[in-house]
């Protein structure tokens, strides 16, 4: 099976009043991202029929932290033992790593939110290879999952806080 995504803790040096020191480094990043959605953006959007997209990285491994705001992200990949999980990311909690191979989406909140992704991209990976978006609609494999009405394993939220979006 895949390796699954795992949520990482990161150090923080100090606080000092009304500021905190945090190292996030990922030893084997090679690349960084920035990424803001202003207001509760999807990331990518749904195609013209309402379906849902993804990004599906064949040669890059995210690492990605939320700075501000909160994110929930869709992840589905087919080599896992439960291929669906719908993962919560706070601003300064945990480090999302999100293998290569991994359908995925996100969702920021209501206020937006920006992250940092400290990426691992393969040797000879192109970046406009890497970020082309998937259309849940055009995959007949990743269309039937959705459609069957699979329900996701849910990772860091807290009860009654967060409303859940259902697969168009």
């Amino acid at each position: 099976k895949g390796s699954m995504f795992k949520l990482l803790d990161f150090r923080k040096f100090r606080d000092t009043p009304s500021v905190q020191f945090f190292d996030i480094t990922v030893p084997t990043s090679n690349a960084r991202d920035l990424v803001f959605h202003e207001g509760p953006a999807i990331s990518p959007n749904n195609n013209d029929h309402n379906d849902w997209q993804f990004y599906l990285h064949p040669h890059q491994e995210d690492n990605i932290l939320a700075l501000s705001g909160g994110r929930t992200f869709h992840l589905i990949n087919f080599e896992w033992k439960n291929p669906y999980h719908v993962v919560r990311l706070d601003a300064n909690r945990h480090i999302l790593r999100i293998p290569p191979g991994t359908f995925h989406r996100s969702e920021s909140d209501r206020n937006g939110s920006l992250v940092i992704n400290q990426a691992v991209r393969a040797e000879g990976a192109q970046v406009n290879h890497e970020f082309r978006v998937y259309d849940s609609r055009e995959i007949p494999k990743l269309r039937q999952f959705l459609a069957a009405g699979v329900q996701p394993h849910y990772h860091g939220f807290e009860a009654d806080v967060y409303e859940y979006p259902q697969a168009a």
